[in-house]
């Protein structure tokens, strides 16, 4: 007979609970979750900033005043005055010693500018690249889920969360000189919401360091192994203490636990709308969900207004959108499109809420980026919010009217229309539009 493993006294485990315990990587995706699951923080301070000439001399001066450490994210990082100034404030914080992490997209900002990049990793600047771009020749759904985020934070102390990237306010990569200033926002906060926000920056960014250096040590995907392997740095304790009374709630989008957050909490303020909804967003294409919400919320005596791109920054995009004019016109909504320069900003109010961020209300940010929006229960920033909304509809912006579209050539609506439907397709190629 064999003798038992098991000591005496001791009850055998049963395999299957033994089965069901969760892997390292399981539990690490757990305590995220319960670590960055939406919630109001009471007790906050937010200042609004539009465009680049307000946002980055605020950026700038944190990053100047940094005495531990400094967290970037971003999706753009331009090699123009505005990257130059910003590359420069990181590379002299880390000359005197802050720990300073920068994290750009490998498709938005994996082309970082060779002299940037060397000014600042030789100045002690750590730069990780999220999801580095392969052959351009290779098809995969994962090149789609892109690092879309604009967060920096400055000792765990003061956050910038908003949608301006790191590039100037006239210049565009692909346009170069614009006419005027791009409409964007972003915020700097402070308060209890930096607990959530300093987390959510220090564990991404260690985990991608973590996952990059695995796959240049193996060249493929990082296996269950490395997950029980890998550790993760504390992070500093962030400065949570009251220092204003906005109320405020971090929300995120990832491809694991927070896949349709900010589309959910969308339609929850949407639903709830009494008096009025204003939208601007860059790039608008809404699923059937979204534009059923807002007419019903039309319907109901809720005034919709839409600000939108009016100047064609990328083609298939703009005529996409386009395309669901006429829907959104007859089901009562307004739409005015926005003419001065491009327009950048992803932001929203909705009777005495608002929201800030980087999701674009379309299926690349909704359904497959990384995004970080903020909502602020607050009617005095929703006030001033709203006030930047209507200045920008009223000095560049252009209604459009039902007449017009019905005046449209039939190549002009066949264009929209194979637009949209190329993109529809294209979304139904990554195998997660589901219900979108």
């Amino acid at each position: 007979m064999k003798s038992s493993l098991v000591p005496h006294g001791a009850t055998a485990p049963d395999p299957a609970e033994t089965a069901k315990q969760p892997s390292r990587r399981e539990r690490l995706i757990a305590q995220w979750a319960r670590r960055l699951r939406p919630r109001f923080t009471d007790n906050n301070a937010v200042t609004l900033y539009q465009g680049g000439l307000e946002f980055f001399p605020a950026l700038a001066h944190e990053i100047s005043q940094a005495q531990r450490e400094i967290f970037m994210e971003t999706y753009l990082f331009h090699e123009d005055d505005s990257g130059w100034a910003i590359a420069r404030a990181l590379a002299d914080a880390a000359r005197r010693g802050v720990r300073v992490y920068l994290m750009v997209d490998g498709f938005g900002g994996g082309k970082l500018c060779p002299a940037q990049a060397q000014l600042m990793r030789e100045s002690g600047v750590r730069v990780e690249i999220f999801r580095a771009e392969g052959s351009p020749w290779v098809l995969s759904r994962r090149r789609l889920r892109r690092l879309h985020r604009k967060i920096t934070v400055v000792d765990a102390r003061v956050a910038f969360v908003g949608g301006i990237n790191i590039v100037d306010d006239f210049q565009d990569p692909n346009h170069g000189r614009l006419p005027g200033p791009r409409l964007d926002y972003s915020t700097r906060l402070e308060g209890p919401i930096l607990g959530q926000i300093h987390w959510a920056v220090h564990r991404h960014f260690w985990s991608t360091a973590l996952v990059n250096r695995a796959l240049k040590r193996a060249g493929r995907s990082p296996d269950e192994r490395f997950w029980e392997k890998a550790r993760l740095p504390e992070p500093d304790p962030a400065y949570v203490a009251p220092v204003g009374d906005v109320r405020a709630m971090l929300v995120l989008r990832d491809n694991i636990r927070f896949r349709h957050t900010i589309e959910r909490r969308y339609l929850w303020a949407i639903r709830r709308a009494r008096r009025e909804i204003i939208i601007a967003n860059a790039y608008f294409l809404p699923g059937v969900r979204f534009r059923r919400a807002l007419v019903a919320a039309a319907r109901r005596g809720v005034r919709v207004r839409l600000l939108l791109q009016g100047r064609i920054e990328y083609a298939l995009q703009h005529r996409a959108s386009q395309a669901l004019y006429d829907e959104l016109l007859r089901g009562g909504i307004e739409i005015i499109e926005y003419h001065t320069s491009f327009l950048h900003a992803k932001v929203a109010v909705i009777d005495d809420t608002c929201t800030v961020g980087s999701s674009n209300i379309d299926p690349f940010s909704l359904l497959l980026a990384r995004e970080s929006n903020v909502v602020f229960d607050d009617a005095r920033v929703a006030a001033q919010l709203k006030a930047r909304l209507e200045e920008a509809m009223a000095e560049g912006g252009k209604p459009v009217q039902l007449r017009h579209l019905e005046r449209q050539s039939w190549p002009v609506r066949v264009a929209n229309w194979c637009s949209f439907v190329l993109l529809r397709i294209a979304v139904s190629l990554t195998g997660v539009a589901g219900r979108y």
